[in-house]
């Protein structure tokens, strides 16, 4: 393999492959990587922390251990970067707040652990929205991130600074969360792929929690491939997290190259396409022209009617339980919270308790119906992620938008249902729209179907280039 004139612009499989087989050491990549954060943050403001002198150590630490033939992880010697809401022993983690700005935990994330175990190294702690409650990227208390296609553009929230810095080649991947969108979304915008998974299929244990009935982990790359790469690291109970699920995790990576032919993917006739711009369903549907060629089956699916209060109900949800994680600070440190941020959460304090259980009562319900309507009848559903273009930060700003609540629905529309429902989506870059801003769509599947979204994501991923793309940050 002969070694690129920049290594950074290696995908995260490249690059462990380049590092195992001796074609450059894990050192050479970090010391390219630290130099592209150094060049082109100020530009776009995607690093919330970064210690030179530790990313360092851990390059030399993980050539070390090459050099003396022991055996090396999938991930040795890969620099990553996570958004800054998963606990290091040690090192500081501030969730994108004031209030937390000091915070240093005694112990570590089990997703960290397990990159760790791996052999991934972790060179930054990345920016986000304040406490991770926020689809736009916008964070009045330590800087919004701008999103590197053009940086008078959202970046999508809360892993605002995943999604950048993955997209400006400053990292080969990084963890973020989805409670309501959050991986899903700063992928769209960023022009990378972006898993939710299956509720439980992660643990969250180390990781700062927002609604403990919806949130995620998940990973933010460049292709399919290294988003699998990622997932296979990470996923798998853990008893520190009583939510995981004890199910098999099985191969994600050995089934990607499998064909589609007789795959059978939903086209909604309903919901969601509600308000999709023309640009958007363009793009979306020549997406969905690449499956069919590929020997898929295009099936039309009725949605459920439900699916148009799933939006609301995960708002409600994560208001109330975002409440009850903050209720102290709330009271005695209101003003360190940015103001769309306290907004939110005060809300949540006043839903009645006999409401709220009502909601969590009905999920059950609405899951199997959904399941049973849609997944009767398809193996994956394929559907627009965003229903518009990527907004400026000026008409995501909350402070310029009178109508900013029913625009956060707007944003969230497509995604926010997959977190009510717990069910896995991945999100896949098509195409670019007249502005220069990326599109994608979004693959959605049974629980614990992740392999089969990676394998159609993949198959799509090879015969189109979108993933190759980068952002031109001078």
């Amino acid at each position: 393999m002969t070694k690129p004139a920049d290594p950074t612009f290696m995908s995260l499989t490249e690059a462990a492959a380049a590092i195992a087989a001796g074609d450059i050491s894990s050192r050479e990549l970090t010391e390219a990587c630290l130099t592209r954060m150094t060049a082109l943050d100020p530009k776009v403001n995607a690093v919330a922390g970064l210690d030179e002198a530790e990313a360092l150590a851990q390059a030399e630490a993980a050539d070390q251990a090459r050099a003396k033939g022991g055996t090396l992880g999938p991930l040795h010697g890969v620099p990553l970067a996570h958004k800054d809401m998963y606990y290091r022993r040690g090192r500081i983690t501030a969730c994108g707040s004031i209030i937390r700005k000091d915070f240093r935990p005694d112990y570590t994330a089990t997703a960290l652990q397990r990159l760790d175990a791996a052999g991934a190294l972790d060179i930054a702690r990345l920016n986000m929205v304040e406490f991770a409650f926020g689809v736009t990227g916008h964070n009045d208390v330590v800087g919004t991130p701008k999103n590197p296609w053009n940086t008078d553009h959202m970046t999508g929230g809360s892993s605002s600074g995943s999604g950048v810095a993955v997209a400006s080649r400053m990292c080969f991947g990084a963890l973020g969360s989805d409670t309501g969108g959050s991986i899903r979304l700063p992928a769209a915008c960023c022009g990378l792929v972006g898993m939710k998974p299956t509720y439980g299929r992660v643990s969250r244990h180390g990781a700062m929690p927002l609604a403990y009935s919806l949130d995620t982990v998940g990973p933010l790359t460049r292709t399919v491939r290294d988003n699998a790469l990622i997932m296979q690291t990470i996923a798998g109970f853990d008893a520190n997290d009583p939510v995981t699920a004890d199910v098999p995790v099985g191969d994600y990576l050995s089934g990607l190259d499998k064909d589609l032919r007789g795959l059978k993917v939903g086209l909604p006739e309903s919901f969601f396409y509600e308000g999709v711009t023309s640009e958007i369903r363009a793009l979306v549907e020549a997406s969905l022209k690449v499956f069919e060629d590929l020997g898929c089956e295009i099936v039309p699916v009725k949605i459920p009617d439900a699916v148009a209060v799933m939006n609301r109900l995960t708002n409600l949800i994560t208001a109330t339980e975002g409440a009850a994680v903050h209720t102290r600070w709330l009271t005695e440190r209101a003003s360190d919270y940015g103001p769309q941020t306290r907004a939110r959460l005060a809300i949540g304090l006043f839903t009645p308790a006999s409401v709220y259980l009502r909601v969590l009562t009905l999920r059950k319900q609405l899951v199997r119906e959904f399941c049973d309507q849609v997944f009767g009848k398809v193996d994956v559903l394929h559907t627009p992620l965003m229903t518009m273009p990527v907004p400026t930060l000026a008409e995501s700003n909350m402070s310029a938008n009178p109508g900013f609540a029913d625009y956060l629905l707007k944003i969230g529309h497509n995604t926010r249902p997959g977190n009510f429902l717990g069910l896995p989506g991945l999100n896949v870059p098509c195409g670019f729209t007249p502005d220069g801003l990326p599109c994608s769509f979004q693959l959605m599947g049974r629980p614990f179907d992740e392999g089969l979204l990676y394998r159609a994501g993949h198959a799509y991923q090879q015969a189109t280039d979108w993933h190759d793309r980068a952002p031109d940050l001078g």
